[in-house]
């Protein structure tokens, strides 16, 4: 998906919206392109210079550009945090004619025996989460943030059509290594200790179940529209 948004880029110069601790930024960067990052967490922010990611501290809808333009905006995992009609007019104003916003989001999806458990984890552990009365699948879930991202684009006249793209993929993780990821998701750094204590065992004990490993499908999801 880098590649493919790289090579469409009519040139090197990419802004990067919602950058985190830039994992986006550092894959564009190694495609060849120029890349600037946006994010409203100083901490983040700072993370991602460290590794050699220029980046403004900012809102997207409320950043300066000071003249500057862009060939391709991008937001990796971000752009539901950004008002999809002001975030597509902000990009509209910074993009050179010809260029491109494209957002994109990965979705996961375990094999249907570990999302049953994990699923059964979350229930008991932290019923009041609205994961834990989830009926849709997470690609039905996520595919709210697609028609959204599509309808702002559309609403912002400076745009073509929107098209979507999908690339699947798949990762198998140990115990260990999922575990390692549960408390950065959205939200769990918030849940009290005990709860999160309660969680991780609950979700190690449903990999052990399994022979202590499971593949990951992803589906990433790309919402691109061309600057008229």
């Amino acid at each position: 998906m880098v590649a493919a948004i790289a090579a469409d880029s009519p040139g090197p110069d990419v802004l990067d919206v919602g950058c985190g601790t830039g994992i986006s930024s550092r894959q564009f960067q190694a495609a060849g392109c120029k890349v600037l990052g946006i994010d409203v967490d100083a901490r983040m922010a700072d993370v991602a210079r460290r590794s050699g990611v220029e980046v403004e501290v900012a809102a997207f809808e409320a950043w300066e550009p000071a003249g500057r333009t862009f060939d391709t905006v991008i937001a990796g995992q971000t752009w539901h945090w950004v008002d999809p009609v002001a975030g597509a007019a902000k990009a509209a104003q910074v993009l050179r004619p010809g260029g491109r916003l494209s957002v994109f989001w990965n979705v996961a999806q375990p094999p249907p025996e570990v999302s049953a458990t994990f699923a059964e984890v979350y229930a008991r552990v932290l019923p009041e989460l609205p994961i834990s009365k989830a009926t849709m699948t997470p690609l039905e879930g996520y595919a709210v943030m697609f028609t959204n991202a599509a309808d702002g684009m559309r609403a912002e006249k400076a745009f073509g059509e929107p098209d979507q793209t999908r690339y699947d993929w798949e990762r198998t993780y140990t115990r260990d290594e999922w575990l390692d990821q549960v408390p950065t998701h959205g939200g769990h750094s918030r849940f009290a200790p005990e709860q999160q204590a309660e969680l991780l065992a609950g979700i190690g004990a449903a990999i052990d179940a399994v022979g202590g490993a499971f593949t990951m499908e992803y589906a990433t999801v790309a919402v691109t529209a061309v600057r008229i």
